[in-house]
C-alpha cells in the first residue's frame, strides 16, 4: 500500500465504521461535485444516486443505431491499466469513445516503468501529454488515491488491489435497481472470496448506503467475523441465507490475491458455496443473481443457473457501459439534473437528446 494514501489493507479494514443507510425518501435532486472517483466508501448516497441516475438516461444511447453523443468532445481519457482486464478496460474505452473522447491504452509492459519509471512519473509524463482523465487499475491499494493527491488529471479508480472496485459495485446497484425497482429494504446476499474481493468492498459500501441489508457467506477463512463491524451479517451456511436473499452476487476465488489455500479443494468449496441448480430450489421464485465475472463455471456457478432466467450476468455488461459513461461525463464538470446530451454530429454538441434530470 502505498504511505499515507486512503487505500486499506484486510488489517485496516477491521477497524471501519459502518456506511450511513440512506433513511426516508430523498428529498433533494442528487448533484455531482467531485472531481475523482477513488471509491464508495467515502461517498454519499446522493453522490451514488447521482452516478445511478445519469447512467439511466446513457442506456438510452446503446440503444441507437448510432452510438455517440458528442458530450466530452476534446477530453483526452488515458487507461492505466497494471493488471489483466477484459470487461472493465474494453468498458471504460467504448464509454468513452462514446462520447467523443479521444481514449488511449497504456500498457504497462511496453512502458518506461520496465525501465524504472515511478507510477507518479509516468502520471504526469501523461498529462503533459493533455490527459484530462486518467482511469487507473493497479495491484497496490491506494494507488488511485495517490494519484488524485499528485495530479490535476481527474482519476477514476478501475481497482486498486484488494481495497475497493467503484465502477463494478455502482454497475451491480445499477442492475439491482432495474430488475427490483428500489434498493431499500432488500437483502442482497455476498457469496464468495469476500476477503480478498474489492468487489465485495465496493458493493458492500454502496449497498448500506442505500438501505440494504447485506449478508457476506462463504468459507470462514474467506469471510472472517470481523465483517460485521461494517454493519453486515456474516453467515458461513449458503442454505440457511439463500431462502432469505433477494438477490445473491456470486463473487469469484481470488487465487491470485491468496497468501496459501484458505481451503482444502475446489470440488470441496464448490460443494458448499457453488450456486446449482439443486441450491437455487431453496431461493425465492424471484432471486436475482449476479457475478461480476470472469466466471468459474462449475465451480462458483453451475453452467444452468448462470445461463439461466434469475441471472442478470449480461445486463451488469449493460450497465456497466452506462454507469462508466455516467461516471466519466460527471466528472468532467457535467452537472446531471438539467444536462443535456446532443444526439447529433460532435459539431453540434447542443442539440438535445438524452435528458438527465
Amino acid at each position: 500500500m502505498f504511505p499515507g494514501t486512503l487505500g486499506k489493507t484486510a488489517d485496516a479494514l477491521r477497524g471501519s465504521s459502518p456506511s450511513p443507510p440512506l433513511t426516508g425518501e430523498r428529498r433533494e435532486t442528487p448533484v455531482w461535485t467531485r472531481k475523482h472517483l477513488l471509491s464508495l466508501e467515502e461517498l454519499g448516497a446522493n453522490d451514488i444516486l447521482a452516478i445511478l441516475d445519469t447512467a439511466e438516461s446513457f442506456l438510452e444511447v446503446g440503444q441507437r443505431s448510432r452510438k455517440k453523443v458528442p458530450a466530452l468532445v476534446g477530453k483526452v481519457v488515458f487507461n492505466l491499466f497494471f493488471e489483466n482486464s477484459t470487461r472493465t478496460r474494453t468498458s471504460f474505452s467504448i464509454a468513452a469513445k462514446r462520447l467523443s473522447a479521444d481514449v488511449q491504452d497504456f500498457n504497462a509492459s511496453v512502458s518506461s516503468l520496465s525501465k524504472g519509471e515511478s507510477l507518479l512519473d509516468t502520471a504526469w509524463n501523461l498529462e503533459a501529454m493533455g490527459a484530462d482523465v486518467l482511469v487507473v487499475r493497479h495491484p497496490t491499494p491506494g494507488a488511485a488515491h495517490l494519484l488524485a493527491r499528485s495530479c490535476q488529471a481527474s482519476i477514476i479508480n478501475a481497482g486498486d488491489g484488494a481495497h475497493e472496485h467503484p465502477t463494478q459495485g455502482l454497475l451491480d446497484l445499477m442492475t439491482i435497481r432495474k430488475a427490483k425497482g428500489r434498493l431499500e429494504g432488500l437483502t442482497v446476499g455476498l457469496l464468495g472470496d469476500i476477503l480478498h474481493s474489492r468487489v465485495a468492498r465496493s458493493n458492500l459500501h454502496g449497498l448500506l448506503k442505500l438501505g440494504a441489508k447485506v449478508i457476506l457467506c462463504g468459507p470462514p477463512s474467506l469471510v472472517p467475523r470481523w465483517f460485521e463491524r461494517f454493519g453486515c451479517e456474516v453467515d458461513h451456511h449458503l442454505d440457511r441465507v439463500l431462502p432469505r436473499c433477494d438477490v445473491i452476487n456470486v463473487l469469484r476465488i481470488q487465487f491470485e490475491r491468496q497468501q496459501r489455500g484458505l481451503f482444502p479443494s475446489l470440488a470441496e468449496y464448490s460443494h458448499f458455496y457453488g450456486m446449482t441448480s439443486r441450491r437455487l430450489a431453496l431461493a425465492k421464485p424471484d432471486l436475482l443473481i449476479l457475478a461480476p465475472g470472469p466466471i468459474n463455471r462449475g465451480v462458483e456457478l453451475e453452467s444452468q443457473v448462470a445461463d439461466g432466467p434469475q441471472s442478470a450476468i449480461l445486463d451488469q455488461v449493460a450497465h456497466g457501459l452506462a454507469v462508466r459513461m455516467a461516471v466519466l461525463y460527471l466528472i468532467s464538470g457535467k452537472t446531471a439534473p438539467a444536462a443535456q446530451v446532443g444526439g447529433g454530429s460532435p459539431s453540434s454538441p447542443d442539440a438535445p437528446a438524452v435528458s438527465l434530470g
